[in-house]
């Protein structure tokens, strides 16, 4: 009689061993089946849509899972350079960040300027993005730089990103320009 108490007591201890580990260690997407599990994994707007969770319909969405919110993360570019920070009329302070990926033409040497301008176009920085990774190429390749300033009197600005153009020919000129809010 002994022996089968040990054994239920065995079973029961294993049985809520694996209920524990189920319901509050798992993380694979087999063993996620309430919403509170789906919402303790969700860390970014790509989960957070993907586990079907309601995704807001402004500009940049936003997907709400439970008590947590995402925005999701717009890169600013064409075909031929993407910022993805700072984002589209940003709030931004010195030091500031840029940070995306261009196509390799897109650089010269592995950099290319970047310019910070106030709302009365007066530059206030200008530092060259380097390349993370090797830039002699056709494909993306990450960049990142990062501007210090003094706040200007202006509430707003411009971020310019110009491909260099060692040539100084116009017909390889190029850039693109994000508006920023300041601090």
């Amino acid at each position: 009689m002994k022996s089968i108490y040990i054994i239920l007591t065995i079973i029961l201890v294993g049985a809520g061993a694996m209920v524990s580990v189920f319901l509050f260690w798992c993380q694979s997407d087999w063993c996620l089946v309430f919403d509170w599990q789906k919402n303790r994994v969700i860390d970014s707007f790509e989960k957070c849509a993907a586990m079907g969770n309601p995704v807001m319909e402004s500009y940049p969405r936003r997907c709400r899972a439970g008590d947590k919110n995402f925005t999701e993360i717009v890169p600013v570019g064409n075909e031929k350079i993407e910022v993805s920070a700072p984002l589209l009329n940003a709030i931004v302070q010195s030091p500031l960040k840029v940070a995306g990926r261009a196509r390799g033409a897109w650089y010269f040497e592995a950099s290319f300027p970047v310019k910070l301008f106030d709302g009365q176009g007066r530059q206030l920085a200008i530092k060259p993005a380097q390349a993370q990774s090797d830039w002699m190429t056709t494909e993306f390749v990450p960049f990142e730089v990062v501007l210090e300033f003094t706040l200007p009197q202006t509430a707003t600005g411009m971020l310019v990103l110009e491909k260099d153009n060692p040539s100084g020919l116009p017909e390889f000129e190029d850039s693109i320009s994000l508006p920023v809010r300041f601090k």
